[in-house]
Order: structure tokens, then C-alpha cells, then sequence
């Protein structure tokens, strides 16, 4: 990893697999937004940055060297080879165009409590609906904070959140979701689960774990062990998902247990970075016109 500190931030210098728009927008990040100049502002881990693609570079206005090397590298997961990824995925001919489509996605290393409550908000949700509930949550109920001219709020504590009741929590826009962001709350506020403990079981262990808070159920707790811990062998199965396995792989109706075990048993340690490219092709082309079916025409020749 390659880096310059310049007067306003860090310049990643020659950043391979690194898309602006791959990363922030294929469903596993929900407080970042993009401005009129191709750039995006988001708050993470109570830090607001800007991010910015420069040619081959990319420019994290608003931290310094010790935050980066801290924190952002870890965030963005820069350490991590994903042309080594892609080109084992791209073994597989509808994994090679879903991974064409989809060259520049990194899965961010996020808090693992935010991850946890704003997965639970996602429940039969769509994005925009999501991301404006977390953002009035996190105005309610976070730490308003100062950066570079921009006022933020950062995302309110387990502490914070376990001594409201269900309505204030309802009144965010979080619906039906509000009774089990609250049992989330209290759950670990109360001690009764340590978020920081899941890191060192396995795969398996951690997500029966999560599978025991209340509004979790399978694909919530598979994105949880993904886009914060890093568990690439957790495949998230949501609509999109089971749908794009269920056109190129099954090729048949199917649960969302099975589609999940039959990833995990195709994909192996890599299935979720399969899962990430898939979402987001499917996402972006499906039920947009017939374009999307051209991948299955392609390969199943």
C-alpha cells in the first residue's frame, strides 16, 4: 500500500480494485452519500471523511497519518489482494462478468454494533428508506460533531439507545424494526452479549450468537459476520441474491437456506465476495430490461 500525506488528507497512491461507486453503493454501507462532484461524504467509526478518485489515486479529505494508518486502512481494508480474489472468482463464467461489472468493490471492515442495528433497520426495507431512518437515528440520538466545516452526528451507543423507549425509537422512521433495535440495545448494553467476542469464534459460532438477538435472522447475521468482521465464508441471501442464484445456478424455486448452502459449498472461502459482486450486478441490471439475461446467455452455451 502506497501512500502520500498531503495538506488536507492521505493520497493512496496507484489504489488497484478501488471504485467509489462499487464500494458505496452495493448494499453493505448506509451512511455514505454522494456529492454533485463524483466524490462521497460518509461518517464511520464517529469520523467524517470525504473521498475522492484521482485518476489511478484515491484522496481521504479530513484525516491524517496516524487516523489512517489506524483506522481508514483497516476500514477500506487495503491490506487485502483483490485481483488475487477476483481472478480465483472469475474461474467461474457468470462470477467473470458479475466481477467485470463490479471490478472496484472492497467489503469495508465496519463497527460491528452499528453493522448489527443498521441490518436490523434493512428487514424488508429498500436502501434509501434505510439510510434516511439510520440518519435520523443517528441526529436523535448520536453525538453531534464538528469536521472541516461540516456538522455530523455520530451513531448513538448501546447506552444510549437501551434507556429510550420503543416510540422514540419508532419515531426515526424505523416502523415494526424499533422493538428489536431496542432488544438489541438493552442486549448489549446489559452484557448479555459482547460484540467484540464474536471475532474470535468461528464462522458458525458467531453467527448463532447473532442469531439470538431479536429482528436477527439468518441473512441479517450473514451480513453482520461480512461487513464487519470480515467473515468471507458468510453468504448474505436477500431477494436479489436468491434470485440471481436461482436464474444462473439452480435453475429452479429454491429456499433461502439452500441457496445459501449451495454458495458456501461452490464459493467456499470466498463466498462473500461472490455474494457482493452478484448483489450488486444483479441490483444494478435485473428487471431493467432484458440486458441482464445476456450473462446466461453467454455461458450457458
Amino acid at each position: 500500500m502506497d501512500y502520500k500525506v498531503i495538506e488536507n488528507g492521505i493520497l493512496v497512491k496507484n489504489a488497484r480494485d478501488f471504485e467509489l461507486e462499487h464500494i458505496f453503493e452495493c448494499g453493505q454501507c448506509f451512511r455514505w452519500n454522494k456529492m454533485a462532484d463524483g466524490s462521497y461524504r460518509g461518517v464511520a467509526g464517529g469520523k467524517f471523511l470525504r473521498v475522492e478518485k484521482r485518476g489511478g489515486d484515491i484522496l481521504l479529505d479530513g484525516t491524517d497519518e496516524k487516523e489512517f494508518r489506524e483506522y481508514w486502512a483497516r476500514y477500506f481494508d487495503l491490506e487485502r489482494d483483490y485481483g488475487q480474489i477476483k481472478q480465483a472468482l472469475s474461474r467461474d463464467p457468470v462470477l467473470e462478468r458479475a466481477v467485470e461489472f463490479g471490478n472496484g468493490i472492497r467489503i469495508l471492515k465496519q463497527d460491528a454494533w452499528e453493522t448489527l442495528i443498521s441490518f436490523i433497520i434493512s428487514a424488508n426495507n429498500s436502501i434509501p428508506r434505510i439510510k434516511a431512518t439510520i440518519e435520523r437515528l443517528c441526529r436523535s440520538f448520536g453525538s453531534r460533531r464538528e469536521a472541516k466545516g461540516e456538522t455530523f452526528f455520530v451513531f448513538p451507543t448501546p447506552e444510549r439507545l437501551s434507556r429510550l423507549d420503543e416510540q422514540d425509537i419508532r419515531s426515526c422512521g424505523c416502523g415494526f424494526r424499533a422493538r428489536y433495535v431496542l432488544g438489541a440495545a438493552r442486549t448489549v448494553e446489559e452484557g448479555r452479549v459482547d460484540l467484540a467476542s464474536l471475532e474470535l469464534m468461528s464462522t458458525a459460532e458467531a453467527r448463532s450468537v447473532l442469531l439470538s438477538f431479536p429482528g436477527v435472522g439468518p441473512k441479517v447475521a450473514d451480513c453482520i459476520l461480512l461487513f464487519s468482521m470480515a467473515r468471507f465464508d458468510a453468504f448474505p441471501v436477500d431477494v436479489w441474491v436468491k434470485r440471481v442464484m436461482k436464474h444462473y445456478y439452480l435453475k429452479r424455486d429454491t429456499t433461502l437456506a439452500e441457496v445459501r448452502r449451495y454458495a458456501e459449498e461452490r464459493f467456499g472461502p470466498l463466498a462473500g465476495a461472490a455474494q457482493q459482486y452478484l448483489f450488486y450486478y444483479a441490483r444494478s441490471t435485473m428487471g431493467r430490461g432484458p440486458g441482464w439475461y445476456k450473462i446466461a446467455e453467454n455461458v450457458h452455451k
